[in-house]
């Protein structure tokens, strides 16, 4: 261990200590100036194998403390959480039936939250199944003290109920029409003292969004929800129009002319960002040179620059349903470096020679200039590929020609990838449609035909092609890996499958895991074999560690080929520039920081993939709503002792069919090895996979959840306590909920605020 570290981990972990901050522990472990960047070093490799932690103020706290362990809560919906430890002891680490997690009851999680970092101890019980227990003792830091809602009153206070089911009880906000608020309005709070078990939590309204339901109003409660950056700051507008200023496309310099290069670009119709083009030819030995031509976003964003923090604070472009928040201002994204039909741009070239059958032999980048040919389409592509166009004269012979040999050459490389083991999951994507008011108009499913296949094989060739060249520089850069799944996971999805009567002959296998995807394409169980695939497996990120990309069944991956909606990609392109400049001297990117970079970017685009998802839901389920859906037809996707997950095949949407929903007079027991739930008296059977016609019962655009009941099965069983679902144990509110200060609720509030006024 290098001195600096040692030093650091014995001064923040001495009995009494109080954290500090990064130029005060300088000092204290004898730091100087001249022995800043070794500090720093430290600081960061302590950092990132998560022995210290470091809050957003500053403040430097030790992951091991005497008796107590640090780690993230996760809260279920009964109100008790798991502490998922940062560093786990031997107890709880041998304790391999819950994963190494620390179960927290109710009353021992104090007001800790979902995400909040959080120091436990382990306390003197089990659980009925012998899981080990938990107390919080200190919350270290808040995941979030900002979150979005709803507006109410009662008994002449104000109240919030807070989106999704983060919380089980209102936010009191004070005094009624702050900030002119009115009931069922959307805001925007911030947390002054968070709930917990017996008080009321204790909020201040920040902003209010407007009337729920009101269009517009769903998109802005899920920005602010996650917390995702909108409109420009002046300077960083005010510094992208001064490069718009500085561009001269005259003023090549040293750029490669590839002006006269046939160039496209394939898109989807209603992209407004170009960041790739292609070009290709063969020579007399019948190899191929593709050329990968990505806009050059570092010679507008210098690193350091103000353009620069704030594409690294966004970490990545965010698409919600209808609306894009760019991770850079439009005047560089859609504009300088957007390679557009017809207009000299500069990019960076990755010109990567294959033999006849594919292989790679020869990679070289250079800075160069484009003038691209013609922009296609997806849905444009395949046609003329086919001869089967109707564009005539639209499209001259050398293009022509072109895309025929980009297709002949995709079809190579992706045919070497998946004999290499590479796996690809049949996953639908669904795309929303909007009318004029910009409410959702309908869902259409995803093409992903061979015209996308064509550009995502160019891509990966080239992503791999660059890290490949990296590597064998020995140089240090920002991977994109995809860790080895764990094998108990890898050995449940083997039972899952062979429940369904599929045969997988080696869980660890790609090759047997790609051929069981092939062998249910486009039977019924698709999509649940699918997606429980993708839950058996890890989740990509970025890091400088050798890690691999198992899903790609290579070695070494980076982002190379999308600098103008992903950071990434841009530290990567830098990272070329100083192999064009000094071949033999480059020295990679600088230790310090890359491993935090790659974990604070994973976190960015992980937000972003969540704030989608989420507006898809909530944009799905008002479309329910509105267009009076009552039934679906649905693929059982998940079996719980509560009741049955189903989602839908034609709408996307998942939702609960209450286990009381399933039969009047019967009981049913989960068979965890069919993976399915079965009727004690009746013998009936639902197992995942199984198709199955539901009504919808309600709709909670709050919690964003939909409840299933079957047909006809209004009256069977007795429902939950208070009209509970038991998602978990506790109830969920219908769309068409009651008003919150009814007498049950409002002498609820009442003791719960006597109880705050006790405690103050």
């Amino acid at each position: 261990m290098p001195d600096f570290e040692k030093k650091i981990l014995d001064y923040v972990t001495r009995p009494g200590y109080t954290p500090v901050r990064e130029k005060s522990l300088l000092k204290k472990v004898g730091g100087s100036k001249s022995t800043a960047s070794e500090f720093e070093q430290a600081m960061e490799s302590l950092r990132a194998r998560k022995d210290i932690l470091v809050s957003d103020s500053g403040l430097i706290r030790p992951v091991k403390k005497e008796g107590w362990i640090a780690g993230t809560i996760k809260k279920t919906n009964s109100g008790a959480g798991y502490l998922i430890p940062h560093h786990k002891p031997d107890d709880i680490a041998h304790d391999q039936r819950h994963a190494g997690d620390l179960y927290i009851s109710e009353r021992d999680l104090g007001d800790a939250q979902t995400g909040d970092e959080v120091y436990a101890t382990v306390v003197n019980r089990r659980r009925s199944g012998g899981q080990i227990c938990g107390r919080v003792v200190e919350i270290i830091e808040r995941a979030s003290t900002t979150f979005v809602g709803t507006y109410f009153e009662a008994q002449g206070e104000g109240y919030v109920h807070v989106d999704g089911k983060i919380f089980n009880s209102p936010i009191h906000v004070g005094d009624p029409g702050a900030k002119g608020v009115h009931s069922d309005d959307k805001v925007v709070i911030d947390i002054l003292r968070f709930p917990s078990r017996n008080y009321l939590g204790q909020g201040v309204i920040s902003k209010v969004l407007g009337p729920h339901g009101k269009p517009g109003v769903d998109l802005l409660s899920i920005i602010y929800e996650f917390g995702i950056p909108m409109d420009f700051p002046e300077e960083v507008l005010e510094a992208a129009r001064e490069q718009a200023s500085l561009f001269d496309e005259k003023k090549w310099g040293d750029r490669r002319d590839l002006t006269k290069e046939t160039i496209v670009t394939i898109d989807p119709a209603d992209a407004r960002d170009f960041d790739d083009a292609i070009s290709l030819s063969r020579d007399e030995r019948g190899h191929w040179l593709l050329g990968v031509h990505i806009a050059d976003v570092a010679h507008f964003v210098k690193e350091g620059s103000t353009l620069d923090r704030e594409a690294k604070n966004r970490g990545t472009s965010v698409y919600l349903p209808g609306r894009v928040i760019p991770m850079l201002p439009e005047v560089i994204s859609n504009g300088l470096a957007s390679l557009q039909e017809g207009q000299v741009r500069f990019t960076k070239s990755a010109l990567i020679e294959f033999t006849a059958e594919g292989i790679p032999i020869h990679t070289e980048f250079a800075n160069s200039v484009i003038k691209v040919t013609q922009r296609f389409a997806y849905e444009q592509v395949m046609p003329i590929v086919q001869g089967r166009d109707q564009e005539g004269g639209n499209v001259s012979t050398p293009v022509r020609s072109l895309l025929k040999n980009m297709h002949h050459l995709a079809m190579i490389l992706r045919g070497r990838r998946f004999s290499a083991g590479a796996l690809e999951l049949h996953l639908s994507e669904v795309r929303l449609t909007f009318d004029a008011k910009h409410r959702v108009s309908g869902v259409v499913e995803r093409e992903h035909d061979e015209s996308h296949q064509i550009i995502e094989e160019f891509m990966l060739a080239a992503n791999i092609a660059v890290a490949e060249a990296f590597n064998d520089r020995e140089l240090r850069f920002l991977r994109r890996v995809h860790p080895s799944p764990e094998l108990p996971r890898q050995l449940a999805f083997a039972d899952f499958v062979n429940a369904l009567g599929y045969t997988l002959k080696k869980a660890q296998s790609r090759k047997d895991l790609q051929k069981i995807v092939e062998q249910v394409h486009g039977t019924p169980v698709e999509q649940a074999i699918n997606y429980a695939l993708l839950r058996s497996l890890k989740q990509a990120e970025y890091t400088d560690e050798e890690l691999g990309h198992y899903a790609l069944a290579v070695d070494h991956y980076c982002h190379f080929t999308s600098p103008i909606r992903r950071y990434p990609d841009l530290t990567i392109h830098r990272m070329i520039d100083e192999i064009i400049e000094r071949p033999e001297k480059g020295k990679g990117q600088s230790p310090q920081g890359l491993r935090q970079l790659g974990q604070e970017l994973s976190l960015r685009e992980r937000r972003a993939e969540a704030a989608e998802r989420e507006l898809t839901k909530v944009k799905l389920l008002t479309w329910m709503i509105d267009n009076e859906i009552k039934t679906l037809n649905t693929m059982i996707t998940g079996v719980e002792t509560f009741g049955l997950f189903c989602r839908g095949t034609d709408v996307p949407v998942e939702g609960l069919l209450h286990i009381s929903r399933l039969g009047k007079h019967d009981y049913f027991n989960v068979d965890s090895a069919k993976f399915s739930i079965v009727g004690e008296r009746t013998g009936q059977e639902y197992r995942i996979g199984d198709m199955l016609t539901v009504e919808v019962e309600k709709i909670d655009l709050d919690r964003r959840e939909l409840d299933f009941r079957l047909p006809n099965s209004k009256k069977a069983g007795k429902p939950a306590k208070n009209g509970a679902s038991q998602r978990g144990g506790k109830s969920s509110k219908s769309f068409s909920k009651a008003k919150p200060n009814t007498k049950k609720n409002s002498r609820k509030l009442k003791s719960q605020r006597g109880k705050k006024k006790k405690r103050k």
